[in-house]
């Protein structure tokens, strides 16, 4: 055979596979955009229902009604089944157990509230200190709040990490100061933490894009312990995301992360959305499995 036959024959050959590469190559692009099975949508939305309604109208039968849905989800797909478990065993635990403890910071220097509580550091630990919105592009008493319990803690646990997430906020912000940014500088300079040990995040608008800049830095620092800290009444709604967050970086990357326990500044939340956070948190947790409403 000739050259020029051999390489014809060489380049048929190349197209045939490239043919048959390429629907798979673009299905498997497809997938990548989405964190579950398009044929768990809906039952993924029923069930996050479900879990809305279990705080907001509660019934006897949440709880089954809530297994039942997961397992539904897990005999169409093992992984989805594994994160729709994830989510709702962690909303069970902080949202439905009457005996979810907060960890309230009660104003002092060190974090002796925490330490009796005897958290696991065994591994490169985080104290993760979620942004509030600004005002006039400065820091407010109730972000003033979780940086103090935030500072008590790396007090009490020189070792650890702080990271400060939270981007440009606040109507009157011409300058477009950061949440992290006002509160690395009110922790380094008010509280006397050092300002190597405080990692930033400074483009989350919102819970849920906490927790996604969040899970990146942690993976850049190889950290693999968290503990949230933020007003009480964020606490829950924090956590939910933080956890079913985990959970999806443990599929896709194989990283773990422990979300070991909570600190609190305890504050009434200002408005009734903020009352009523666990609304935004099913919200958020659609978009974050990136699920579309409506089929």
């Amino acid at each position: 055979m000739s050259v020029i036959r051999r390489t014809a024959a060489l380049l048929l050959t190349l197209a045939a596979l490239l043919s048959v590469c390429a629907p798979a190559a673009a299905a498997k692009k497809k997938d990548t955009n989405r964190q579950v099975t398009e044929e768990n949508n809906d039952t993924f939305l029923a069930l996050l229902e479900r879990l809305r309604n279990s705080v907001e109208k509660p019934a006897d039968e949440d709880v089954e009604r809530i297994d039942e849905l997961v397992e539904k989800i897990a005999a169409v797909n093992a992984d989805d089944g594994d994160i729709a478990r994830s989510i709702a065993e962690h909303w069970k635990a902080v949202y439905l157990d009457p005996g979810y403890r907060l960890c309230v910071y009660w104003g002092r220097e060190r974090a002796e509230e925490l330490a009796a509580t005897k958290p696991d550091y065994d591994e490169k630990h985080a104290f993760v200190v979620l942004g509030f919105q600004l005002k006039n592009g400065k820091i407010t008493e109730e972000l003033k709040g979780r940086c103090d319990a935030a500072a008590a803690a790396a007090r009490t646990y020189p070792d650890t990490y702080l990271i400060c997430s939270g981007g440009p906020t606040g109507s009157n912000n011409p300058d477009r100061h950061t949440e992290a940014g006002v509160m690395k500088q009110y922790l380094v300079n008010k509280c006397g933490i050092d300002r190597k040990r405080i990692l930033t995040d400074t483009r989350a608008l919102t819970t849920l894009a906490n927790a996604e800049n969040t899970f990146a830095i942690l993976r850049k620092y190889d950290i693999h312990s968290i503990t949230i800290v933020t007003s009480t009444y964020h606490q829950k709604w924090g956590q939910v995301l933080y956890n079913a967050m985990a959970t999806l970086y443990e599929k896709r990357y194989g990283f773990k992360v422990r979300i070991v326990g909570n600190y609190c500044f305890d504050i009434e939340p200002e408005t009734e959305s903020l009352r009523k956070g666990y609304r935004v948190a099913i919200n958020q947790l659609i978009d974050m499995l990136k699920l579309k409403k409506g089929k």
